[in-house]
């Protein structure tokens, strides 16, 4: 971490030094300390601290204008999966969001472009990749906040997926004991089993003692469909997966009023490639007759972990959290050194990392009974490193191949330190019992392939029209610096010549987005029961970031359009009564990009010529997205539907067809048993795409889309957990 940074984090957090949280706790009356023993009484005391620190550092962030869609640990137990469903599969069940191939989402038109924070922190997004880093068993409840977002938000604007974990600051009681003792230890563990060879395991371990809590969660998880499967076979050829994950979240109470926590996350996965059978050869390799592209053995490898340590409290009237990060991803890609080059014409090892250094600070400070001033700042220092070593064929001016001996080209990247800054200011002003008005400003430097910067306002409100009835507005200045980690500058020149030889040789710096956003909600509270939404979106961009899949490896990069339209429409209705639930969303999106300006030596140059003077469909475009589910508590066995719904992503020469519509339907049936010599345990019966349904998330076809990905087909599994 920079000396400066780490110089300023602790001038920062110094005002929260506070007498010893041991001096200043009340003392036990008489009463209490003969009916409980003396450490209870602390860890009492440590609970209600510990909570009151939680409701401080939400404090720090405000939602004003922005639309926001919460989902809870309960919501999450009522899937089909529960939570052994991945994250980005929970995602789904939000409004907006848009599934594709490769555990990819999409939210209000937007390519990825989601930024992650745990309990308040930022944590800098992993190079994209086929596995999900975090386990959801850490969520107590995720809540995505999308439109015009307040000043404190930056960087990855489309979504931002804040996760508040579990804690161990709480006292578990055992409901196996009949005399229902308190104790301050617990946890859970699971498995899921079933189609496709799936296997997963879970453990959690959450407590507390005196000052300290702790929460754990431990994941190991093995497939046979580990990425979408190329065909619309049922089973997929060479597709097997195993991923490892971790999580842990500590905090020791300094004093009533300070909180030190670190919390710390690892992924480790590995995928094989699956592999689409009866391939034609398209390149001769020297000693080799025949290959068959069933037996292609690729190869990926996927690593992330991070660690953030913060300091949170109040001091005054101030809430503030201080946080120090650093966070480490790469990808591995090992192709099949004969069948890469027979029908890809190049077979590149391909490695890919990025380490980056942060600090976050936040700080709310209430200003009368109408105002509460918030400010912070952003810093993070990244290193990227982009390495290939390619094996490929000679070939003459139009890419044909001259010779059938390969040739290896070495092409790392020049090392960079990539810097980003930012700054923010604003106010929540309660303007009367209905008005609150938040406005600010925040600022942005990016200094990396190149240097850039924004001033963004940001204004929102929301009036409560009546008690049941509330419309919110708001505007957002957005700045998106493009992914660092993703960027790979190639060096064009070595390729000429070669049968991985680029389109074109024009090429750009990536530059960064800059967009106005506009958003405007309504939200009604019919009855009781009912509650439904209604939102509306537009942004008009220029630079408009996009992503693709360019070359053999399942990588993908960054290049912008130099203008971008994108809206839309969203609708949610939930119901809550007693035993019954149930949610509906349905969107409608349409997002349009114009005239690559950076990244054109992806492109054919009669596909650059079309774009340069025509409005394009984004290969992420779906015109229609719905979700929904319902679940029902029967005597104690919770019945449980829901689905999917999508008008299909883009396809053809410049997105100019979209595929076909597809549906998935899922059902699931969960109920505690007491099992002898184990006690209460949970099982768990879901079927995925209950009714089979065989669709296509892509074709292999459009604007950065490299192979052909069918949805899952249909697939039986059986969850046990049990607490303790």
């Amino acid at each position: 971490m920079n000396k400066t940074l780490l110089a300023l984090a602790i001038a920062l957090a110094l005002p929260a030094a506070q007498p010893a949280f041991a001096a200043d706790a009340p003392a036990a009356t008489a009463d209490a300390a003969a009916a409980e023993p003396a450490d209870a009484a602390t860890t009492l005391q440590a609970v209600e601290v510990n909570a009151r620190l939680d409701r401080a550092r939400n404090q720090l962030s405000p939602n004003i204008g922005a639309s926001q869609y919460v989902i809870d640990s309960e919501a999450i137990e009522r899937l089909p999966l529960g939570d052994a469903t991945p994250l980005n599969q929970i995602l789904l069940q939000a409004p907006g969001v848009v599934q594709d191939s490769y555990g990819q989402l999409h939210v209000r038109g937007d390519h990825a472009d989601l930024q992650y924070r745990i309990n308040g922190v930022i944590i800098p997004e992993s190079i994209s990749g086929f596995g999900q880093t975090l386990d959801p068993d850490i969520i107590e409840r995720v809540q995505l906040l999308t439109g015009a977002l307040p000043a404190q938000y930056g960087y990855r604007t489309a979504g931002v997926v804040d996760i508040t974990t579990e804690s161990g600051a709480h006292r578990h009681r055992d409901a196996g004991d009949a005399d229902g003792d308190d104790r301050n230890f617990g946890g859970k563990i699971s498995l899921l089993t079933g189609s496709f060879g799936t296997l997963q395991s879970d453990l959690s371990l959450h407590g507390s003692s005196d000052r300290w809590s702790y929460f754990a969660t431990f994941e190991y998880a093995q497939s046979d469909i580990g990425i979408e499967n190329p065909t619309p076979a049922y089973n997929a050829i060479h597709d097997r997966t195993n991923q490892v994950k971790g999580f842990g979240y500590f905090s020791y109470l300094l004093n009533d009023d300070t909180r030190l926590s670190f919390m710390a996350g690892v992924s480790n996965g590995r995928f094989r490639i699956p592999n689409n059978p009866h391939q034609e050869p398209v390149y001769t390799l020297a000693g080799v007759d025949a290959f068959d592209s069933a037996g292609l053995d690729e190869r990926q490898r996927e690593v992330t972990r991070f660690g953030v340590a913060s300091l949170q409290g109040h001091f005054g009237i101030t809430d503030y959290q201080v946080s120090l990060g650093e966070r480490y991803t790469s990808i591995d890609y090992h192709p099949d050194p004969v069948g890469d080059l027979i029908f890809n014409g190049v077979a590149g090892t391909i490695h890919r990392a990025n380490r980056a250094d942060t600090l976050q600070a936040d700080f709310a400070t209430p200003l009368g009974a109408s105002h509460t001033l918030r400010y912070g700042l952003y810093a993070s220092s990244e290193h990227p490193v982009s390495d290939s070593t390619s094996r490929v064929f000679p070939a003459d001016a139009d890419g044909n191949q001259t010779g059938n001996v390969p040739i290896t080209i070495v092409d790392n990247s020049q090392r960079i330190n990539a810097k980003t800054w930012g700054l923010y200011l604003q106010d929540e002003w309660a303007i009367g019992d209905r008005l609150t008005l938040n406005y600010g400003l925040r600022a942005d430097k990016v200094d990396a392939y190149v240097s850039e910067g924004q001033i963004s306002p940001r204004l929102g409100f929301v009036y409560q029209l009546s008690d049941a009835t509330a419309l919110h507005v708001g505007y957002a200045r957005y700045f998106t610096p493009p992914p660092t980690e993703l960027i790979s500058l190639t060096d064009i020149a070595l390729f000429q010549g070669t049968t991985n030889q680029l389109p074109t040789e024009v090429n750009a710096e990536t530059r960064s987005e800059r967009s106005h956003y506009f958003d405007v909600g309504l939200t009604h509270k019919l009855d009781a029961h009912w509650t439904l939404g209604l939102d509306a979106y537009y942004r008009k961009v220029r630079n408009l970031l996009d992503e693709g899949q360019f070359g053999a490896a399942l990588i993908f990069s960054p290049f912008n359009y130099d203008r971008g339209r994108i809206r839309g429409v969203e609708f949610t209705a939930n119901y809550a009564n007693g035993n019954l639930n149930g949610y509906l969303n349905l969107s409608s999106s349409r997002a349009m990009g114009r005239e690559v300006v950076t990244g054109q030596y992806n492109f054919d140059q009669d596909e650059l010529d079309y774009i340069a003077s025509h409005w394009v469909h984004l290969d992420h475009d779906q015109r229609l997205t719905g979700s929904g589910g319902v679940s029902y508590d029967w005597n104690g066995t919770k019945l449980g539907v829901d689905f999917l719904y999508g008008s299909g992503l883009r396809r053809d020469f410049a997105n100019s067809a979209h595929l076909p519509q597809y549906w998935q339907v899922n059902l699931s049936a969960t109920r505690d048993f007491d099992v002898p010599a184990i006690g209460r345990t949970n099982v768990r019966l879901a079927l995925i795409n209950a009714t089979d349904k065989v669709y296509q998330l892509r074709d292999g076809s459009g604007i950065g889309v490299g192979a052909p990905q069918y949805g899952p087909r249909a697939g039986a599994y059986l969850g046990l957990s049990k607490s303790f």
